[in-house]
């Protein structure tokens, strides 16, 4: 990770993710979601991919990841590669990470609605959600259910940001072309920060801080 300018910094996709807790760094870490903070990553094609590399130095250090996979695409082999990295079995991973899969935006919408029920039986110290909003892009839904769907969703991500819980959503969203852009907005409205991810090379990838701001709940 290299410091660029302050609100922006730069991470080197080939260097190793270390174990490290928040605590002990003095410069950003793109890979680490800021303690009981709700934040939005967006501006890449592969925000559901990146996803991916904010969970080893979560799971290294026993922490447990509800992961609400809206664009389906998470890899249990990259998760695998991950551990066998480190020299650990994947099932030391595996156990530590509930996956829930959604098709639709409505299904999105209950699995969000449903966090705080699962997280009684499942503690997990992060929520990472993917195709927020994309999903409730679709053109088959029609404006006024989407809309009513989205807002229900963000009424049960605020519950969330209240509970002792870092949340991560992670969005391509801005590369849709769509009349629900304001979706997005309202999104980062409600965010207490948010990251513009832009790839500068095959390996290096830019994180821009374009919000900053502490939760209501605190």
């Amino acid at each position: 990770m290299i410091l660029a300018s302050r609100g922006q910094w730069y991470a080197d996709m080939s260097l190793p993710i270390a174990s490290t807790r928040t605590g002990q760094r003095t410069t950003p870490n793109p890979w680490t979601l800021p303690d009981r903070a709700f934040t939005v990553l967006y501006g890449s094609p592969e925000m559901p991919r990146l996803s991916h590399y904010f969970l080893p130095r979560i799971l290294l250090n026993q922490g447990r990841v509800l992961y609400l996979d809206g664009a389906n695409q998470i890899s249990p082999l990259l998760i695998a590669h991950f551990a066998r990295e480190r020299g650990l079995d994947p099932s030391t991973f595996n156990t530590l990470i509930r996956v829930s899969r959604a098709f639709t935006c409505f299904q999105l919408t209950e699995l969000i609605r449903r966090v705080p029920t699962i997280l009684e039986a499942f503690a997990a110290n992060v929520l990472i959600v993917t195709a927020l909003p994309d999903l409730f892009f679709d053109e088959d839904v029609r404006d006024r259910e989407a809309c009513a769907s989205f807002d229900h969703a963000l009424e049960g991500l605020q519950q969330i940001a209240m509970l002792s819980i870092s949340i991560g959503v992670f969005s391509d969203a801005t590369s849709f072309k769509t009349k629900r852009r304001d979706f997005f907005q309202k999104l980062c409205k409600q965010a207490s920060q948010v990251l513009k991810v832009k790839a500068r090379s095959d390996s290096e990838l830019s994180f821009t801080c374009e919000k900053t701001a502490p939760l209501l709940s605190q």
